[in-house]
Order: structure tokens, then sequence, then C-alpha cells
């Protein structure tokens, strides 16, 4: 994910835009749109085993990712690096790993395989990125793209099971109501965190909370955004909702209400994140830190909250009564490997045994 505000200082990572006095905040989305496709059209074959997804697990744009390899069950296919929660002005780390150093790619900055396909690069070190292992260098940062391509074009690797999250017949709905979650939900929040004065904050928080009302309406009577199945719609949305209340709602000021207090969209949030794939990708511990670390203009002491209380993710939802069939025709992913889980002291279920 990519973030730009208009200020002298132009930050290009995934979540550290600033505010800028007097203006709105903007969002740079300038990707590398090299995509990786069973025909090769721009020089990357679909091939197993020859790219790598670098993510950070507090990002939601990375997160939407992680969720559609995880119920794709593009494991063996793609493998996995995951960066730390932190970073600085410019480049992810892999904090996380042994020495600091990424063991397939051999790096210890995203930004190393953003330089060796082109140096210097000047936009922005984001995640997610695909990562070509073979040449060390990044193939593309285009997350929107990314998780489509990885429905439609690595379909000869997905697992026996495999749910269709992007239905042929439901594209121009599933395209639409993404581009409105774009605009108005995922975006919305930044532009309520970084507006640059009370008017550009009151606009968005206007438009954010008036989405959400619409939403609701929505999912109100159907279990799921598009169709009677979870589809990349459902991906887009939930994870979001899935910071609402950790960060969003204090950290972004959007704080009209939090999303337990959204009965609709708190049951429709929960019931995905009770959904194999989805739940077990979040991390609130690296969540946290990230945003509350990370953008020192919006909290320069980076202290990062103890709560909020995580334990009623995984109360009832109800939603089973509106029907609708989680992965249609296929079965739910396997569990995640060992080297992927999230430490369980950072979920849901940690916080209820403390």
């Amino acid at each position: 994910m990519s973030t730009q505000s208009q200020s002298t200082t132009t930050e290009h990572d995934t979540t550290g835009a600033y505010v800028t006095s007097g203006q709105e905040f903007t969002r740079d989305t300038n990707y590398i749109t090299t995509r990786i496709t069973t025909d090769a059209a721009d020089g990357y074959p679909v091939e197993a085993g020859r790219y790598r997804l670098v993510i950070s697990r507090a990002c939601p744009w990375a997160n939407r990712a992680s969720i559609v390899r995880r119920l794709l069950g593009l494991e063996d296919a793609i493998s996995l690096g995951i960066c730390g929660p932190t970073h600085d002005r410019r480049s992810w780390t892999f904090d996380l790993d042994p020495d600091g150093v990424d063991p397939v790619l051999g790096i210890p900055r995203l930004q190393d395989a953003y330089f060796a396909r082109f140096p210097g690069y000047e936009r922005g070190i984001t995640v997610p990125a695909l990562v070509d292992v073979t040449t060390g260098q990044v193939v593309t940062n285009d997350y929107a793209q990314m998780t489509l391509d990885l429905s439609t074009q690595w379909r000869a690797h997905h697992r026996d099971g495999a749910p269709d999250l992007y239905p042929e017949h439901l594209r121009a709905e599933i395209d639409e109501i993404s581009a409105v979650l774009f605009k108005d939900v995922n975006n919305g929040v930044y532009r309520c965190g970084f507006a640059g004065s009370q008017s550009a904050y009151e606009r968005a928080y206007t438009r954010l909370f008036d989405r959400l009302d619409a939403l609701s309406e929505r999912l109100a009577g159907q279990r799921y955004l598009v169709g009677d199945t979870i589809t990349e719609a459902d991906v887009r949305f939930f994870t979001t909702l899935a910071r609402f209340d950790a960060v969003y709602h204090g950290h972004f000021k959007c704080n009209r209400s939090t999303l337990s207090q959204m009965p609709v969209l708190w049951a429709y949030a929960r019931d995905l994140f009770q959904t194999p794939g989805f739940g077990d990708t979040i991390d609130y511990d690296h969540v946290k830190r990230h945003y509350y670390v990370v953008h020192t203009d919006l909290n320069p002491t980076q202290i990062v909250p103890s709560g909020p209380d995580l334990s009623g993710w995984l109360t009832p939802h109800g939603r089973e009564e509106l029907g609708g069939r989680p992965f249609g025709d296929g079965t739910p992913p396997g569990p995640p490997r060992p080297a992927e889980l999230v430490p369980v002291e950072h979920t849901p279920a940690g916080w209820s045994a403390a």
C-alpha cells in the first residue's frame, strides 16, 4: 500500500502518510503494473515456486493478498515473506527473520528488490509486493490487480475445492462495489486520519459513515456483498473492518461509533473473521504497533494502546440464518502452515485466555 500527502516531505511507504495543514489527504496510486499471467504477456509467466509474496501483517492492502493466497491454497506455488510491523521512512524491513534477512530473497530491506529492477526507484516501497526469486527483482506492487490475478491467472495451482472469488458473471458488480469501497471506506478511513483541516476531516467522516450505513443496509438481508458466496469484494471490505476498532476509531478519528456498535457490520465482520483464511491472518499486535508507532505526526509519543478487548471477535454472529455458502461448491482451506501462524498472543484467542 502506498500513501502520499501533499507536503514538502513526501512519504512513499505503506501507511506513513503525513498530515498537511489545510489540505485533504490524497493517495499515491501509481504502482508497478507488471502482471504475472498465463500467457506471460508482460514477460512474467505463472510458474510455481518462482515468486515470493512479501507482506506485512499490519497492512490492510497486503492482508488482502495473504487472505486470497490462503483461500485459494497457493501456499506451495507462492512463498510468503513477512516484514516486521514498523519501518523507516523508505522501506519495509525483514525484522522478524534471523539476522533481519529474508531467508529466500537474501535481502534485509524490501527496497533492495525494487532497486534490483529499477535502480534509484523513487516511488513507494510498498507491500504487498511479488518478487521474482530467480532475479531478486520486484515484479508488481499493484495490490488491486494482484489479487484478481491470483484468482484468474493462477487457477492451475489452486487447491482442490478452492472458491471462485471473482466469478465471471458477477465481475461487473464486484468491480463496482470494490470501487465504492476503495473511495469511501478503505481509503476513507485514511482521509479522516490524515485530513489537514477541520472541513476536510468532516467531509471524509460524513462520507465514510454514510457509506458504512448504506453497506449495513445492503448486508442486513444478505450474507455477503455480492451473490451468496464470499468474493473479492468481501475480502476488500473485511481488512478495513478488522482494523476499525483497534486503529481507525481512535487513531484516525473515525469515532461516530465503533464497529461493535454497528450490529449488522459487526456480525458480518465476525462471520468472516471466523471463516478459515480470514481471521487466522490477522495479527493485532502488528496492526497496532504499526499505526501507533509509525504515524508519529498523529501519535508523537508512540504509545500503543492496550485495548480494545478482542474477545468479541469469537462470539456467535448468527449470519448463518441468512443462508449463503461461504465457499460455494468448494471447501474451506486447511489450517495455516506452521511457519505462517500468527502468534496466539496476538489474536482474540490469546486475549481471551489472558
